[in-house]
């Protein structure tokens, strides 16, 4: 843009004669103005510290509930006085269990049906209908693993329903005290937190995923001296 201003130049008209005076006309150009840049707005250091917490929590979370592997550590526990049995899952010992259900089964009564040699135990829960898993879609398709509620058969007798457990305090300390144990049987001394004396039964276990549906759980025992042989199946009916 450029402004246009007017000055006499002091010079008469020599033609005329008549006291005219020429006018000269300069352009001047307008001195350029620089506007500052706007500059983008960073976010402080302490904003950007929780996400990166948040996705570290998330990231170890779903770590923790990975895909189990082919061996499993598996163990069986409750209070000897009227506890009913806890079953867990776990990846490593010392990880958190991936599948954690308590069942209706007093602990002693299980204790009962080992005698006989052969435990079978099935736990069933109800496909989810149709319309449901439209609505939800894909994504919301629930793991075998992290379904809540079971329907709980015992060598073909049913024996109530098995559900969901928190990994609470009791449950991690009976867990930590069974770290150094890889296979066997046995009583914890009562502390405590607990409400008495803890039954277990540890072992390694044999993972076999027949479908999204089933899965098997056979523990592996390597001595085949007739201790009783133990079966976990997960159904989704």
């Amino acid at each position: 843009m450029a402004t246009i201003a007017s000055s006499n130049s002091g010079e008469e008209d020599t033609n005329g004669g008549g006291g005219r005076r020429r006018r000269t006309i300069t352009l001047k150009p307008h001195a350029a103005v620089s506007l500052p840049t706007p500059r983008k707005k960073k976010l402080p250091a302490a904003a950007s510290v929780p996400i990166a917490s948040l996705r570290s929590v998330v990231s170890a979370f779903r770590k923790s509930r990975s895909v189990l592997g082919s061996r499993v550590i598996g163990t069986l526990f409750g209070y000897r006085r009227g506890g009913h049995v806890h079953f867990a899952l776990q990846k490593e010992p010392n990880s958190p269990p991936a599948f954690l259900v308590e069942l209706a089964t007093p602990i002693s009564g299980l204790v009962r049906e080992m005698a006989s040699g052969l435990v079978r135990i099935a736990l069933e829960c109800d496909k989810r209908k149709e319309e449901d898993r439209n609505n939800k879609g894909p994504s919301s398709t629930v793991r075998l693993l992290e379904e809540t509620a079971f329907r709980t058969y015992c060598n073909g007798k049913k024996c109530g329903f098995a559900t969901r457990r928190d990994y609470g305090e009791i449950e991690r300390n009976t867990l930590k005290a069974l770290e150094p144990i890889s296979m066997g049987a046995g009583v914890l001394p009562a502390t405590g937190i607990e409400d008495g004396e803890v039954m277990y039964m540890r072992a390694t276990f044999e993972r076999i995923v027949g479908s999204r549906d089933s899965e098997a759980f056979y523990m592996m025992n390597p001595d085949s001296n007739g201790a009783p042989e133990l079966s976990v199946y997960l159904l989704r009916v």
